[in-house]
């Protein structure tokens, strides 16, 4: 599976009628799968299935979706109050000879009756306004599409970055590893060396104690077991990228183990090199960890 950044945006459009919509989808790094939807008045029955699609295709980030619906021809209709015209006509009758001017009623005098008439915006058929709907998920599902297309290129180009990363990673470990200050012999002579300087200090102290605390403190200077687990962190994290997918928080956990061995490395080492190998080992594993959090 390919891998997914977090972020990304699209745009999609297009018309029904006389209905003209875009959709706006903007994508941010996020914890989880966080929906901001925003729809127009009057459109809140696309809300259910529009979130449905939107977490079908996407697992994290934080979302802000728009759509935008403009009317490029305004209808106006007629609409006669049937009960008030035929009140005004009974009224007509009764009055009949009555009436000054008995000529007929002219629509004239008819419109300026307060409430007999009134005009408003046409309302379209149930299967317009269906059709309207259809075509705007349609339109979020190509917005979909657009925007999963950008997140990929997106993951590619982290994952290329992320697996360079990885690569330093390995190599640091590798000159840790191959450092002559962690020859058994080079750490022996040392620690020969400061016992030598601390029994010429103080002569009364217990040679065999001194000889015991030195076999710990080599014990505990050894580096064996934080190289061989950054070597598995390292195989881990070149598995997690070649198989892809919404892979960014167990790139995250390594990215603390990682950190766990540098830290760990830096503080038994017992020579400048290996301390400044550490030291670029917890740069590069920062630079790792911050580019993972753009990753779904």
């Amino acid at each position: 599976m390919a891998l997914q950044s977090m972020t990304g945006f699209a745009r999609s459009e297009g018309t029904s009628g006389r209905y003209r919509w875009a959709w706006e989808l903007r994508s941010v790094n996020g914890k989880g799968l966080d929906i901001r939807l925003r729809l127009p008045s009057g459109m809140e029955a696309l809300e259910v299935e529009a979130r449905h699609r939107l977490s079908e295709a996407l697992s994290r980030g934080n979302l802000q979706v728009t759509l935008s619906v403009t009317i490029s021809e305004n209808r106006v209709e007629a609409v006669v109050n049937e009960e008030a015209l035929a009140a005004v006509l009974k009224l007509r009758d009764a009055l009949g000879s009555s009436v000054v001017d008995p000529s007929p009623m002219r629509l004239d005098a008819l419109l300026n009756i307060r409430g007999l008439v009134e005009f408003r915006e046409a309302v379209d058929s149930e299967e317009i306004i269906a059709a309207r709907d259809a075509a705007i998920l349609d339109g979020l599902s190509r917005a979909i599409a657009a925007l999963g297309d950008m997140r990929r290129r997106e993951g590619d180009a982290l994952g290329r970055l992320l697996a360079a990363h990885v690569d330093k990673i390995e190599e640091l470990a590798r000159r840790v590893e191959a450092d002559p200050s962690r020859s058994p012999e080079e750490i022996t002579r040392k620690l020969e060396a400061q016992l030598q300087a601390l029994l010429e200090s103080a002569p009364s102290l217990d040679r065999d104690r001194l000889h015991a605390e030195a076999a710990l403190l080599a014990t505990k200077a050894d580096l064996r077991e934080e190289i061989d687990r950054l070597k598995a962190h390292v195989a881990a994290a070149r598995e997690l990228l070649t198989e892809g997918g919404p892979i960014g928080r167990k790139l995250d956990f390594l990215a603390q183990e990682f950190n766990r061995e540098s830290n760990t490395i830096c503080s038994k080492s017992n020579a400048v090199a290996v301390t400044s190998a550490g030291i670029e080992l917890k740069v590069v594993i920062d630079q790792f960890r911050e580019q993972v959090q753009n990753l779904e």
